[in-house]
């Protein structure tokens, strides 16, 4: 039990957040990741869709051969190695349950909270293969979506 601790103490703390505060500061951002010996990215889906930087951060993070996922699934399909999330499909389809059913009456405050039910996996194996990763084929087979 200590060992597993001591080694899950050892993996946070070669965990360095990087924010980047604009489209701009995108590239020095990946240079401080190369001198750093950084091997892998978690990109915010927010950096992604909302700044509409996914195929530059994509075509950095394979330039300097860095390992991204990410929790927004337009991240794969722009060039990402891999996206793992809720399925936001399940997601606003619950949301119109929920809103018919405040629409007949009932009220927000008496609904409880639930938890996303269905989740994805998504490889980006054009990716994976520009940035000379081979992905084990029980991974590929566990994978919902495999993008070639």
């Amino acid at each position: 039990m200590k060992e597993a601790q001591d080694a899950a103490e050892k993996f946070a703390m070669q965990i360095q957040p990087v924010v980047i505060g604009s489209p701009e500061e995108i590239e020095s951002a990946f240079s401080a990741m190369t001198r750093e010996r950084a091997e892998a990215l978690i990109v915010q889906p927010l950096f992604v869709g909302n700044l509409d930087e996914g195929r530059r951060i994509t075509g950095l993070a394979a330039k300097h051969r860095l390992l991204t996922i990410s929790d927004g699934s337009q991240f794969a399909e722009a060039g990402g190695l891999m996206f793992y999330g809720p399925n936001r499909l399940d997601q606003y389809r619950r949301t119109a349950t929920y809103v018919d059913k405040i629409l007949k009456g009932r009220k927000p405050a008496d609904m409880p909270v639930e938890q996303p039910m269905k989740f994805e996996f998504v490889i980006n194996l054009k990716t994976a293969k520009q940035i000379g990763l081979t992905i084990p084929q029980n991974v590929l087979a566990r994978s919902d979506r495999v993008i070639r």
